[in-house]
C-alpha cells in the first residue's frame, strides 16, 4: 500500500499538465466537472490509505522511540485530535512569507486574532494545504497592490456544539451561509455519491454511511487582505481548475521547472518532501478549487468576498472529524 501511495503521489501535476495541453479541446466547464469528482474521490482514497499506514507504523515496536520526542501526542493516525489552527496559520505564514520575500523583496505581516488557543480534531495536512494556498493569494495581491505595510488579518472563530460561532459580527453571518451551491460550482461529486447510496437499498450497511453531525466542533477562519480585491471578470472564474492570473508561458514553466506550485495536494506532503507545494506564489490555478475540495470533504467550505479596489475576505469553514473525549488523556 505504501508503494501504491507513493506511485500516485504526482497525480495532480500530471493532470494539470494534461489539461493544460488539451485546453483548446476541452471546455473549462467539462474540466471542472471531471476534476471535482475525480479529486474528491482521490482525497478519500488517499486519506484512508494514509490513515491505515500511519496506524500500522505507529503500532510497530520502534514507534515508541519515535514518539517520545513528539510535541503533539494527540495524533490518531494522520488526525490531530488537538489541532490548533493558529499554529498552522503561523507556520504557513512563515513559509509563504519567505517565498514572498525571495520573489518581491518584501513580505507583509500576518496578525492572528480571535481565539488562537482553540483546538479541535482535524487532519493537519488538509488545513496546511488550504492555508498555504489562501495566504499565497493574499500575500501576492497585497504586495502587487503596493500595500505591503498593511497587515494580513487572520481571525479564528471557533464553533460551539450547536454549530454557532462564538465570535460575533460578520464571521458568524458568513459561516451560516456557507453552502456548496453558492460558492460558484455545485459540489457534483458529493451529490452523485449521496445519490448512489440512497438509490442502492439492497445493502443495509449503505444507510449507515451518514455525514458528520452539525454539532461536531469546528472553526471558521477569515483571511482579510488589502490587496485590491478580485476584478469582476476574474471573480466568476476563481473556482475553475487551471484558471490562473499567470499567463500561459508562466503556467507552463511552473510545470516544467520541477516546482509543483499549486499542483501539490495536501496528502502528498505526508509522503513527499516537505515544502514542495510552495515553490511559487502563483501557478497552475489548482490551489483555490482544490483547497475548497479539502474543506468540503468533512462538511466545511470556502467563501470569497471581494471588494474591488480595496481587498478580499476569504472565509474558511472547517468541521472537525468528530468530537474526541478529552478526558481519556
Amino acid at each position: 500500500m505504501a508503494d501504491l501511495v507513493q506511485t500516485h503521489a504526482n497525480t495532480i501535476n500530471i493532470l494539470a499538465r494534461g489539461f493544460l495541453e488539451a485546453r483548446k479541446y476541452i471546455s473549462p466547464r467539462d474540466v471542472t466537472r471531471f476534476l471535482d469528482e475525480h479529486l474528491r474521490a482521490r482525497i478519500g482514497t488517499r486519506l484512508i490509505a494514509e490513515q491505515h499506514l500511519s496506524l500500522h507504523f505507529s503500532s510497530q515496536p520502534h514507534a515508541e522511540i519515535m514518539h517520545e520526542s513528539d510535541e503533539t501526542p494527540g495524533f490518531i493516525g494522520v488526525i490531530d485530535t488537538k489541532l490548533k489552527p493558529a499554529r498552522i496559520v503561523d507556520h504557513c505564514a512563515n513559509v509563504v512569507g519567505e517565498i514572498c520575500e525571495l520573489k518581491y523583496g518584501v513580505r507583509p505581516s500576518v496578525v492572528i486574532n480571535g481565539e488562537p488557543d482553540y483546538n479541535f480534531a482535524h487532519v493537519p495536512a488538509h488545513l496546511e494545504y488550504i492555508m498555504t494556498e489562501l495566504l499565497k493569494n493574499a500575500f501576492r495581491a497585497t504586495v502587487e497592490n503596493g500595500k505591503e505595510r498593511e497587515p494580513i488579518e487572520v481571525t479564528i472563530a471557533p464553533k460551539d456544539l450547536h454549530g454557532d460561532t462564538t465570535n460575533e459580527g460578520d464571521i458568524s453571518k458568513f459561516d451560516s451561509n456557507l453552502r456548496n451551491t453558492n460558492q460558484g460550482n455545485t459540489d457534483i461529486a458529493s451529490g452523485s455519491f449521496t445519490g448512489a447510496l440512497t438509490s442502492s437499498s439492497s445493502s443495509k450497511s449503505d444507510t449507515q454511511i451518514l455525514p458528520l453531525k452539525h454539532s461536531t466542533p469546528g472553526v471558521t477562519i477569515r483571511i482579510r487582505d488589502r490587496g485590491g480585491g478580485i476584478s469582476p471578470e476574474n471573480l466568476a472564474h476563481i473556482w475553475d481548475y487551471s484558471f490562473t492570473t499567470f499567463n500561459e508561458d508562466q503556467a507552463s514553466s511552473t510545470l516544467s521547472g520541477g516546482g509543483s506550485g499549486s499542483g501539490m495536494d495536501a496528502l502528498n506532503a505526508m509522503t513527499g518532501p516537505g515544502g514542495d507545494g510552495a515553490h511559487s506564489l502563483a501557478g497552475l490555478g489548482y490551489g483555490l478549487p482544490l483547497g475548497r475540495a479539502y474543506a468540503e470533504y468533512f462538511g466545511g467550505g470556502i467563501e470569497v468576498k471581494s471588494l474591488w479596489g480595496w481587498g478580499t475576505d476569504v472565509y474558511l469553514k472547517l468541521r472537525g472529524v468528530g468530537k474526541v473525549d478529552q478526558e481519556r488523556d
